[in-house]
């Protein structure tokens, strides 16, 4: 939801903290204030889904070597190196920079930050705070000396909601692009209920144009989620337990009313911080199995990760290994 070029959107924006460079906490996270209510904002729709999606394992394959280096508290280069026989391989160069524009102690603005390989084919995003209430995010792709991908997002943060608009891919010689609008209200401090609507024109749509509303839901409870998205089209559900302070549980369904398919997933993650060590598994109804385990070895600072993924209806499977310098 949200991110209609899910592929190429950037990982979490940094800011600078008390430890150097830090993740910028969502939206749904902040406190914008209570209103007569007593309500507060929702956060966006693309953050519907988060708490559980945050659980599963991002699995890759082959190796992979990251060296991060902060210039200072508000630069930093990164150096990434993969080799795999599935993905891209290769040398990628990556720099983040973070603004001195602050709305609370964890979070700094404007954030830039991109990467590159020796090939010229870029990723590249920019996130602007302009005031307490408006946040724009702007990305791109460069892929063989085209723009592949064009994105601008804006979001609106109000006391008990959040609307947002994206333009992705807009073509105004070829009179082509994708339209979306959100909009995700706080009924109750446990309910919150959402609107989405797409709309996507151009030469190559069927009668050319289409449009798409999709209804979305959440309950937030002391130790768990439950949050939902339903079009004409697609149904998509996700229950997110905090199982104790070192596991928790999510599970997620997706249908396609269209080709009659679903498919369930359950994952977990379980963080033992006295070990260092943080381990997410999965497990769906394809049978397919996963699991990415990440240990700290401290006092050095690198991060040691192992990958694995194994489909039983597909007979395939996939391992990677890692390490983090910084």
């Amino acid at each position: 939801m949200g991110n209609i070029f899910a592929a190429s959107s950037p990982s979490s924006p940094l800011t600078v903290g008390s430890s150097g460079i830090q993740p910028i906490p969502s939206l749904h996270k902040e406190k914008n204030g209570d209103d007569d209510n007593g309500l507060s904002n929702p956060g966006t729709m693309e953050e519907l889904h988060q708490k559980c999606k945050d659980i599963f394992p991002v699995n890759f394959e082959g190796a992979k070597l990251i060296v991060n280096k902060g210039l200072s508290n508000h630069f930093q280069i990164s150096h990434t190196l993969n080799m795999s026989s599935i993905t891209p391989s290769g040398y990628r160069f990556g720099a983040t920079y973070v603004g001195s524009k602050q709305f609370s102690p964890t979070e700094a603005y404007p954030v830039l930050l991109g990467d590159i390989d020796p090939n010229g084919n870029l990723n590249a995003n920019i996130i602007h705070q302009i005031n307490r209430n408006v946040r724009t995010k702007f990305a791109a792709q460069i892929q063989d000396s085209k723009y592949v991908v064009s994105q601008l997002t804006t979001d609106y943060k109000g006391s008990d909601f959040t609307t947002s608009a994206t333009l992705g891919n807009i073509d105004i010689q070829n009179k082509s692009g994708v339209i979306v609008l959100h909009y995700l209200q706080a009924i109750t401090k446990a309910v919150s209920l959402g609107a989405e609507m797409v709309y996507q024109y151009g030469p190559q749509v069927p009668g050319n144009e289409i449009s798409l509303l999709s209804l979305a839901g959440r309950y937030t409870g002391s130790n768990y989620v439950w949050s939902s998205t339903i079009s004409a089209n697609s149904a998509h559900a996700c229950y997110y337990h905090k199982g104790s302070e070192n596991l928790q549980v999510g599970v997620e369904v997706e249908t396609d009313f269209r080709l009659g398919d679903s498919v369930a997933t359950i994952g977990y993650m379980l963080d033992l911080p006295k070990a260092d060590l943080v381990f997410r598994g999965m497990v769906d109804s394809n049978g397919t199995v996963g699991g990415v385990l990440e240990k700290k070895l401290q006092p050095l600072p690198f991060t040691f990760t192992l990958s694995g993924m194994i489909s039983h209806s597909k007979k395939q499977s996939r391992f990677g290994c890692g390490l983090i310098i910084g």
